[in-house]
């Protein structure tokens, strides 16, 4: 196939890729803030406004990747985001509402009485849940081939609340790092619980993946891809080990290596996606639309992707500036 000669190929591959890549940053990006709201019952409400605090510079903008993602899906291969989308249709909407929720949440907390302060506390909760569930769910049933048939939904159930266990621990280790003393420990705590949910999650979609189609178990279980893909699963456990002997040393002297798990937990997720990505392409829509069949005119393509290369690097330049600018540890929750 040539990758480089026919726009009609290369197009598609490229805005695929971006697409991607997009909602790999997504995931881990507004993974984290949305694991530290689902902690949020779990700390006093002084541990509250410093968990708001470690994400409030970054929240807002981590959903733009969100946002590139569904837009490039758009634009890019329209006949796939009608058949997602549709199908779709009812996560969908519980995640706007629980985006929604997370935002007028965020902003009432701060302005509310202290008696309502609560109050706005549980709905950023539960707008992390609903948005976390949503995803979760959405992913199992996405993964089943969009088909609502009752093992479907039961699966895609299951990866709901996994991946929101895997929000959690990834919201853990963010504030592991961003964090000491007293929430600091906590967080270790917290990690240590959430690790088990990600590895549940992780090993479901890696088993049941393979046996949705043959051309899939082939693409994992024929040679010589499984011995190129060995990797993949041998660097996973090997970052659950060091997660698990890194999590169970900290918190270290001198505060030393508090990124490590956060590192760790990107480094798990992106295997994770990665090895989907592999499983699917070139379907958009599993087993049904690949990217070349969905894919709007070269032209139109051509068009969207000189754009799309000054819209791409402006976000990304951003979200490296921002988080440059505010590294370090959480202050104090100001407003002013």
């Amino acid at each position: 196939m040539d990758y480089f000669g026919d726009p009609a190929i290369w197009l598609p591959w490229t805005f695929a890729a971006l697409m991607g890549l997009s909602i790999l940053i997504y995931v881990v990006l507004d993974g984290f803030d949305l694991g530290v709201g689902l902690l949020m019952p779990l700390s006093n409400d002084d541990e509250k406004d410093r968990l708001v605090a470690s994400i409030g510079p970054f929240w807002d903008a981590n959903e733009t990747w969100l946002v590139l993602a569904v837009g490039l899906l758009l634009v890019a291969f329209p006949t796939a985001h009608g058949t997602i989308l549709t199908a779709l249709y009812l996560p969908v909407f519980v995640m706007l509402i629980g985006l929604i929720l997370r935002g007028i949440s965020f902003e009432m907390r701060a302005k509310a009485p202290i008696a309502q302060k609560p109050m706005w506390n549980g709905a950023f909760f539960a707008g992390s849940l609903m948005a976390s569930l949503s995803q979760g769910f959405m992913l199992g049933m996405y993964i089943m081939g969009l088909t609502w048939t009752l093992p479907n939904v039961i699966f895609a159930l299951l990866t709901a609340v996994f991946l929101t266990v895997g929000y959690s621990f990834i919201g853990a280790a963010w504030l592991i790092s961003k964090t000491d003393g007293q929430l600091q420990r906590h967080a270790i705590r917290w990690a240590k619980g959430g690790i088990w949910g990600l590895i549940l999650g992780i090993g479901a979609i890696s088993l049941a993946t393979p046996f949705i189609s043959t051309r899939i178990f082939d693409k994992w279980f024929s040679w010589p891809e499984a011995l190129y893909l060995a990797p993949m699963p041998i660097l996973s456990a090997a970052l659950v080990v060091f997660l698990w002997w890194q999590l169970g040393r900290m918190p270290l002297t001198n505060d030393r290596w508090a990124w490590t798990p956060f590192a760790a937990a990107i480094g798990l997720f992106t295997l994770a996606f990665s090895g989907m990505a592999y499983s699917f392409y070139p379907y958009v829509v599993p087993e049904k639309i690949t990217i070349y069949e969905a894919a709007s005119a070269p032209e139109s393509l051509f068009i969207i992707l000189i754009g799309t290369l000054f819209v791409v690097p402006a976000i990304l330049g951003y979200t490296v500036l921002s988080y440059y600018i505010f590294r370090g540890k959480a202050t104090a929750l100001r407003y002013d």
